[in-house]
């Protein structure tokens, strides 16, 4: 929940998560196709709150979270529901966006939401208080960094090593927008794309979606185990390997 790149590509788009996370916490489960009421969503899960960073809606909306709004915050000792919980309520509304300005947010974590609904891209925030949001370019690559992890001079400088390899890339594919994620750096383990502080925190995994025609393909690679995991939901709800 903590780097996110959105990539228009030629016919496709690609929407890429690396996990930071406490080494302590249970390993997510692999991406799998999950029956909800508006039809089939795609997800890693969670182990331990049975939410999840990430996932596409058969239908073609995908949300991605990431943990923190403007600043860091210092968290309480309980809210009311995971934030990962949140999520798969905002992808299982006919309208994610619209299912975040109507959700109650009281006593909910700070999270900042990228949000592709009905071919509108948004980025949406709860900064613990307020909800705000505006419209994206959906032909604009991007990158978000969790403000709870990394500083004002160390988004800025993700910032222009994304802008300086998207003008290098200006038609990468996936493999190539995964290989960013998981080798971009100067070597500082602390602040690199691929994180490990003190192997306390780091990246734990780097999530991939793209959305291609009427197919969407989730690839999942466990960083701890170096397995890639890779799962095509078609937007008419039928699934198959990769």
């Amino acid at each position: 929940m903590c780097t996110v790149t959105f990539i228009p590509s030629g016919t496709s788009l690609y929407i890429t998560s690396n996990r930071d996370e406490k080494t302590k916490r249970k390993s997510a489960l692999v991406p799998k196709v999950y029956h909800y009421e508006t039809g089939k969503i795609l997800f890693p899960q969670d182990a331990e709150a049975g939410g999840t960073w990430i996932a596409a809606h058969e239908n073609g909306n995908v949300v991605v979270f990431l943990n923190g709004g403007f600043k860091a915050h210092v968290a309480q000792r309980l809210y009311r529901k995971s934030r990962g919980l949140i999520l798969l309520d905002l992808i299982d509304h006919p309208t994610p966006f619209n299912g975040f300005l109507a959700i109650n947010l009281n006593n909910i974590e700070p999270f900042t939401a990228v949000i592709r609904d009905n071919g509108h891209l948004f980025e949406a925030l709860w900064d613990g208080k307020v909800k705000h949001h505006k419209e994206l370019d959906p032909d604009h690559p991007m990158i978000w960094s969790s403000v709870t992890l990394y500083n004002e001079e160390i988004i800025g400088k993700r910032n222009s090593w994304f802008q300086k390899w998207i003008s290098a890339n200006p038609d990468p594919g996936q493999s190539d927008i995964i290989h960013f994620h998981r080798f971009t750096g100067e070597g500082d383990a602390f602040n690199d794309l691929t994180m490990n502080r003190n192997n306390e925190m780091r990246t734990v995994s780097i999530t991939s979606t793209e959305i291609s025609g009427k197919h969407i393909g989730m690839q999942y690679i466990d960083l701890a185990s170096d397995q890639i995991y890779s799962e095509q939901l078609s937007f008419d709800g039928s699934t198959v390997k990769w």
